[in-house]
């Protein structure tokens, strides 16, 4: 099949979804293509939560299920099953976030480890995720990273960081499941990074475990690539990147002008496009010492990968390249991919309704600011639909 028309297939794309499904998709993703609608929908949802007005039950069978797997890790087994069946692996990623309790970071530790267990026993499940702020606060990646010195106490609580970092990355390593670790914001990342890099350091030794995240829309990240990579070589470990474009556009250009600083993000979205693909290839230039996990619903990125692997004599089931998307979005890319032999693995959220709705949120919000990328959508599902006479 032509590469220009592999994304193309509706049938593939859509192949799991019933009849019913495909309309709720179709409607959906029409509602989030309307900005004042997806405003209007956000504020009345968070009121309706706060409120305690019985609302669950609705966003349960909207978006809730359409965007994640269940509510629970068993609840999204017929999610992963079914995926598997066309070759789609599953990220469980539990996605209660902005919580600031001793407490709620040890269960968030307790529930990844479950899942790597959970994963250990499924061929479809062969990586986890994990957020650093899902294992300490956001104010104590913050502080280190701006190399301020920290009381006894906070000394004690960041250890205890590390600790859950290390029994994640350890128990990783002796099930051999890959652990990606997510990318935050910047004026926190840089804590995040290095403790990333020290867990690689550890457990990466014969093979990549513990992966990092690039966000490429930041223009300093080819950079750092570059660096860790020499760093890799030199103490012989292996590095693992998922690269994403990124996801806190909005935040990061905010708070850099108010704070007076040069905004860390690229001037343009070509620039972090261009950005995105040279740190992929630069990656797919180096795979003996760095493994990789292609993050992105962009299709011209998975062409020029593809295209790449191609030339590179790169595997299409080398466990060193996967490609993934989030459950939900961008079904053509992931079905289509998988269907043509590619190591391909959907982000599957989950948890309690009420505790996943910031995820929904800016999941409806992205679509929303992500020019093109509802209208592709709707109008693939639009072309099965005819396809299917509905």
């Amino acid at each position: 099949m032509d590469s220009n028309t592999l994304f193309d297939n509706t049938e593939v794309a859509f192949a799991l979804k019933n009849d019913s499904e495909l309309e709720r998709a179709y409607f959906l993703f029409k509602m989030i293509s309307h900005e004042p609608l997806v405003r209007i929908g956000t504020a009345a949802t968070n009121f309706a939560l706060k409120a305690k007005l019985p609302v669950e039950g609705l966003i349960r069978s909207t978006v809730f299920d359409h965007f994640c797997g269940g509510v629970n890790e068993e609840d999204c087994l017929p999610v992963i099953d079914k995926m598997f069946v066309k070759g789609v692996s599953s990220v469980l990623d539990y996605s209660v976030e902005g919580k600031e309790k001793e407490s709620t970071f040890d269960e968030a530790r307790d529930k990844i480890l479950k899942i790597i267990k959970f994963a250990d026993e499924k061929e479809s499940m062969p990586i986890v995720v994990f957020k650093p702020t899902g294992f300490g606060r956001f104010y104590l990646y913050q502080k280190k990273g701006e190399g301020v010195e920290f009381t006894q106490a906070e000394q004690e609580e960041w250890n205890r960081i590390v600790e859950r970092f290390d029994a994640v990355c350890r128990l990783a390593k002796a099930k051999d499941v890959e652990v990606l670790i997510d990318g935050e914001e910047s004026w926190m990342q840089e804590a995040a990074d290095d403790l990333c890099e020290d867990m690689m350091r550890k457990y990466n030794v014969e093979k990549p475990i513990v992966y990092n995240t690039l966000q490429t829309y930041r223009w300093d990240r080819l950079d750092y690539l570059k660096a860790t990579h020499r760093r890799a070589v030199e103490g012989g470990f292996k590095v693992g990147f998922k690269i994403v474009r990124g996801a806190y556009m909005e935040k990061e250009r905010k708070r850099a002008e108010e704070k007076g600083y040069a905004s860390p993000i690229c001037e343009t979205k070509q620039a972090t496009d261009d950005n995105f693909n040279t740190c992929m290839t630069y990656i797919l230039n180096n795979l003996k010492d760095i493994s990789l996990f292609i993050g992105t619903h962009n299709e011209h990125s998975c062409y020029i990968a593809m295209k790449l692997m191609q030339e590179l004599g790169i595997d299409k089931k080398d466990n060193d390249v996967w490609f993934g998307q989030l459950y939900g979005m961008s079904d053509h890319i992931s079905f289509n991919l998988a269907a043509q032999g590619y190591n391909v693995a959907k982000y599957v959220p989950f948890g309690p309704v009420k505790d996943v709705m910031p995820y929904l949120i800016r999941r409806a919000e992205e679509n929303t600011s992500v020019a093109g990328q509802t209208s592709r959508e709707l109008n693939l599902l639009k072309q099965e639909k005819k396809r299917r006479r509905l």
